[in-house]
């Protein structure tokens, strides 16, 4: 960030010593503080916070509340409360709020958004969106529910709601599915695990089919599987990753049997929504209304945890249930 001339990193909090003085030897001329508190008694215009989950939407809270902008990782909370909580303060000190969904910057979605949106597909009808991994997440904290909020589907899953939102516009949704387990049994309400494999099944307003997959722990014979795929009246589109890479990609609009490559490469993306972000703060900017979309896409999550556990509870399938949680 600092290399792009945006912002200057003047202050830095982390309990961590190697990640704080990694972090310091990067950007020698910023103060390490010892908490937010003190952060925010600096002369800062934003924040960013990189903090567990459950640590989000109060630490989103505390700064919007002395005036301070924010770029949060995602998720922004833990369910569409904490969300909602956090969108009101933005909206009440008018400060700019921006969540790390950073996939939507990545070349080869954004090749696929930008052809969706052009009217070259047609009617969109359909999308299926995969995130599936072989590796589980790197620290304890994403295994503990009150901590993370949930497991795979609020991890990777995120990832592949906010695309869907994105893409296709603030559609109402008008029916979903889901089935959610661990170490391949189902959830229960008693169940303590968080899921590690979550498929979900979303029709939007219009008619428009989704189906979500993602996983942690997966057997992929590579790293990762990362795919969108939006398939319309005249054609089809997909933007995935190459060979499990999570920096090699590629797109294709596919019309019949032919194949018209539209992007393809390696691509650094990370960081990019954070350099966005900064830039838009720099121009001045405050409240922005796409942050509406952090709200929808989190009551959806809410709605899938809710559809899986209702139906684990009364015995129906899954698509009888009807989560409350979208009804806010």
């Amino acid at each position: 960030m600092a290399a792009t001339g945006l912002c200057e990193i003047v202050a830095i909090c982390d309990p961590c010593e190697d990640a704080a003085t990694e972090t310091l030897a990067s950007h020698p001329l910023a103060e390490r503080l010892d908490d937010l508190q003190a952060m925010l008694g600096s002369d800062l215009d934003g924040v960013m916070i990189a903090t567990p989950s459950a640590r989000h939407a109060a630490e989103a809270l505390q700064c919007l509340e002395r005036g301070v902008a924010v770029f949060c990782q995602k998720p922004l909370g833990r369910d569409a409360e904490e969300v909602r909580r956090v969108l009101d303060a933005a909206r009440r000190a008018d400060r700019l709020l921006g969540v790390d969904h950073s996939y939507r910057r990545a070349r080869a979605f954004e090749a696929a958004a930008e052809n969706v949106r052009s009217g070259a597909l047609g009617d969109v009808h359909a999308a299926e969106l995969v995130f599936h991994n072989v590796y589980g997440p790197g620290k304890p904290w994403f295994l503990d529910r009150a901590q993370s909020g949930g497991g795979c589907l609020i991890d990777l899953g995120s990832h592949l709601v906010d695309m869907l939102f994105h893409v296709l516009g603030r559609r109402e949704v008008v029916q979903i599915a889901a089935h959610l387990s661990a170490a391949g049994q189902p959830l229960t309400p008693e169940t303590e695990a968080v899921e590690d494999f979550a498929l979900a099944q979303i029709v939007l307003q219009g008619a428009v089919a989704a189906q979500l997959a993602c996983s942690w722990h997966s057997n992929l014979g590579q790293d990762a599987v990362i795919r969108a795929t939006f398939h319309g009246t005249k054609a089809s589109v997909t933007a995935e990753n190459v060979g499990g890479s999570f920096y090699d990609f590629r797109a294709e609009q596919f019309d019949s049997t032919r194949r018209d490559l539209l992007f393809e490469g390696t691509d650094d993306w990370g960081g990019r929504m954070a350099v966005d972000w900064a830039r838009t703060l720099a121009a001045g900017a405050g409240y922005d209304t796409e942050a509406e979309d952090f709200a929808r896409s989190a009551r959806l999550l809410d709605g899938l945890y809710g559809c899986h556990m209702s139906a684990s509870t009364t015995g129906l399938p899954a698509g009888d249930a009807r989560p409350a949680a979208l009804a806010r």
